[in-house]
């Protein structure tokens, strides 16, 4: 029997049953195998894949939805990956048309490398703002932090999903109430016994990845993440938007190296809801 063309190969939702083969399109493509992280998206966000008849995925993608249920006021796509071997032949665009059209009007949000950026623009996404990921062993220096960090408890929970909410513009629930099980470390900030950030360190491959990361100011957000990386061997990783400019010097001055820039891109809204001065990084840029 003729292969069918990449026009004809129906798009399907995925699930954790696909967690394997979304590993395996990561590596084809050069990126790490990330099966923490694909398991944490399959299961919180809505995937979409096209299979290859000769096995595997052609390509595939995931959208996180936040808001109130089957009423979602955002959505973040990430993981936007084509075979190899299927690459430049227009399945990247058909797989975004597909997203774009099961997402109505739902404002939309992604963070874009140089080379997904044009098409991106070609869809209609505009970009609003940058991204710096560091990466590196971070060395403490200078005097203690005099804000006050702990590990997070289960009583703690109401606490950081009302302050997300506050900062982040929308309601992440589902995606929040899934850090205990999917981080190695959960850890809040204090004033006058009052939750003033929060953040979480969770294993991706050597590293740990440092999100989401929430303060009141730039003081608090410094010390989570020393505080995160007192209790941990493995070098750090984190996503910070551009206009913490402090932080980023402070990061880089303590061992933290910049390794890439992406675009964050948004599509039907102008800028992202909430508040950007106390988001200074996202859990992970694939859910935004």
């Amino acid at each position: 029997m003729p292969t069918p063309s990449l026009a004809a190969l129906p798009i399907r939702r995925l699930t954790l049953r696909d967690l394997t083969a979304c590993a395996d399109l990561s590596e084809d493509r050069g990126w790490p195998r990330e099966e923490h992280k694909w398991g944490l998206l399959l299961t919180a966000g809505k995937g979409f894949g096209i299979d290859d008849p000769e096995g595997g995925l052609v390509a595939a993608c995931v959208v996180t939805e936040y808001g109130a249920w089957q009423r979602p006021d955002l959505g973040a796509i990430g993981m936007v990956l084509v075979a190899e071997r299927h690459a430049r032949r227009g399945v990247g665009r058909r797989l975004m048309r597909h997203v774009l059209s099961a997402m109505g009007s739902t404002p939309l949000t992604l963070h874009a490398t140089p080379y997904g950026r044009p098409l991106y623009e070609e869809l209609g996404f505009k970009v609003t703002g940058r991204a710096e990921m560091l990466m590196g062993r971070f060395t403490p220096s200078g005097p203690e932090s005099s804000v006050a960090t702990r590990a997070a408890t289960a009583e703690d929970l109401p606490a950081i999903l009302r302050l997300d909410e506050e900062v982040f513009g929308t309601d992440r629930t589902p995606l929040i109430t899934r850090l205990p099980a999917f981080a190695d470390q959960l850890r809040v900030a204090e004033a006058a016994g009052r939750l003033i950030g929060y953040t979480a360190a969770w294993p991706n491959m050597d590293t740990h990845v440092v999100g989401p990361l929430i303060a009141r100011d730039t003081e608090t957000a410094k010390a989570l993440i020393a505080s995160l990386a007192a209790r941990t061997e493995r070098p750090l990783r984190t996503d910070i938007d551009v206009r913490h400019e402090e932080l980023l010097a402070w990061a880089k001055e303590r061992g933290l190296a910049s390794v890439a820039f992406n675009s964050v891109m948004t599509y039907g809204v102008t800028d992202l809801p909430g508040d950007w001065t106390r988001r200074f990084a996202p859990l992970t840029v694939a859910a935004g």
